[in-house]
């Protein structure tokens, strides 16, 4: 008997569940990087965003704890916890990921360029990949903007892009919503020390945010340098949530301070619209620098994120809606897997129009963010049940396109390809799973009212 799209809902939303807690604490797994001669066993509260021990042969080497896909993932950990699918492991998870985050903070990038030993362990043909003389500029609160470090609490030695600043955002978001659910459940559910090391977290990423939200950084795909809308939105999200947070705990001067840097920050961002492209570009590049990148997903990623409350730049803003018609006018003609489509399914969606990564084809996590879209604009705060009705049903279309995609083992990648629809890129991706958890979440709160 074929499933319909409600029970394939329900199973793949358990699948996705079990695939993603892998990826937390993930100790049962070790990396062997040849090259560097290093050996990378994960300790407690990191979050790798892949299992896989890809090595770009071809599968990426995913196999890091990210700032931003950390924090994602600790957030669907979260709406596991309150829909009560997970129990006190859920707390574990939760104080372990404080705990591995604020041990980064003493890491110290210059213990490692005064010492020629770890140098001296890389193979001839990997040289070319290290990093540079600015690692030794990687200490204190700049650990956070390093984009990414190793699973067993060390920092990437590798070349990257970086700095990047969403991931602090993300973070703070993160562990703000953790305080709500937990005041607002079971007394004593977590002991007093371990609330305080993540109110202490939360102080350190709200500090990080409200000292360098003006400077540029490099964007969620970690390409150009320059102010970026997601990056932008989600540090507006933290500091109006966060200033909330301040004042509720006696803070008035550093509520305001946060309050006026969140309402700057939305300001601001009123600046991305084009009204005669109808769409918010995704970035803002320095004086003399273009981009062929202003059409991109991830400004809608960044109302999925962001969820303070306010009217704009939000799933109720009419500007988002065009976005997301404009995205979807897009790859409907660039994919060749949209072309010829049935009619209930949406089109499948990718990051921006020249996409080159891999097969530069769908990603799952920006079609569900997409579907997630739909069901938060269809959460209307006035009811409108014809309005809503439209907004789930277009949302479904794009769940329709993710089962159309997605192998009966229920495993999800990071893209599908462009052309055939098969798997590409790195495997088991965290994101991707944690993006499956949210959208469910966000479907339930309408379809279920």
């Amino acid at each position: 008997m074929t499933e319909t799209l409600e029970q394939w809902l329900a199973h793949q939303h358990r699948h996705a569940a079990a695939e993603m807690l892998k990826c937390v604490s993930a100790r049962d797994v070790v990396k062997v990087r040849p090259g560097l001669k290093q050996t990378v066993r994960p300790v407690a509260g990191s979050i790798v965003a892949s299992r896989v021990l890809g090595a770009y042969d071809p599968d990426p080497d995913y196999f890091f704890h990210w700032f931003r896909d950390s924090a994602i993932v600790i957030d669907a950990v979260r709406l596991l916890y309150e829909t009560g699918e997970l129990g006190a492991e859920a707390l574990t998870h939760f104080g372990d990921f404080v705990q591995f985050s604020l041990s980064l903070g003493k890491l110290d990038g210059r213990t490692l360029t005064t010492s020629t030993q770890w140098r001296e362990n890389v193979t001839p043909d990997f040289v070319q990949f290290l990093r540079g003389e600015e690692l030794a500029q990687v200490s204190g609160d700049t650990v956070y903007a390093d984009t990414r470090v190793n699973p067993d609490g060390t920092l990437d030695v590798l070349r990257w892009n970086r700095p990047q600043h969403d991931g602090s955002a993300l973070r703070g978001l993160a562990v703000l919503r953790w305080l709500r659910t937990l005041a607002a459940g079971k007394p004593g559910a977590m002991s007093a020390s371990a609330l305080d090391d993540a109110e202490r977290l939360l102080r350190v990423d709200l500090a990080f945010i409200a000292a360098r939200w003006r400077q540029p950084s490099f964007d969620i795909w970690e390409d150009e340098l320059g102010h970026d809308y997601f990056t932008l939105r989600v540090s507006a999200a933290a500091l109006r949530l966060g200033a909330d947070w301040l004042r509720e705990a006696g803070d008035v001067e550093g509520a305001t301070s946060l309050r006026e840097a969140a309402r700057d920050l939305l300001d601001w961002l009123d600046r991305f619209w084009l009204p005669d492209a109808g769409y918010y570009r995704s970035r803002i590049m320095p004086p003399g620098v273009s981009s062929t990148r202003m059409l991109d997903t991830s400004v809608i990623l960044s109302v999925l994120h962001s969820r303070d409350g306010s009217d704009v730049h939000s799933a109720h803003d009419p500007r988002m809606h065009a976005t997301l018609d404009r995205l979807e006018e897009l790859f409907d003609r660039l994919l060749p897997i949209n072309h010829g489509r049935p009619r209930e399914r949406a089109p499948a969606i990718g990051r921006f129009a020249d996409d080159t990564y891999y097969s530069g084809g769908a990603w799952y996590a920006l079609t569900l963010g997409a579907a997630e879209l739909c069901f938060l604009a269809a959460d209307a705060p006035a009811p409108r049940n014809a309005e809503s009705a439209r907004w789930v049903a277009r949302g479904d279309r794009f769940l329709a396109t993710v089962r159309a995609f997605t192998p009966p083992s229920g495993d999800l990648s990071e893209q599908f390809d462009r052309r055939t629809g098969e798997q590409t890129s790195a495997k088991h991706l965290a994101w991707s799973y944690a993006s499956f958890i949210t959208c469910m979440t966000a479907r339930r709160a309408v379809v279920s009212a």
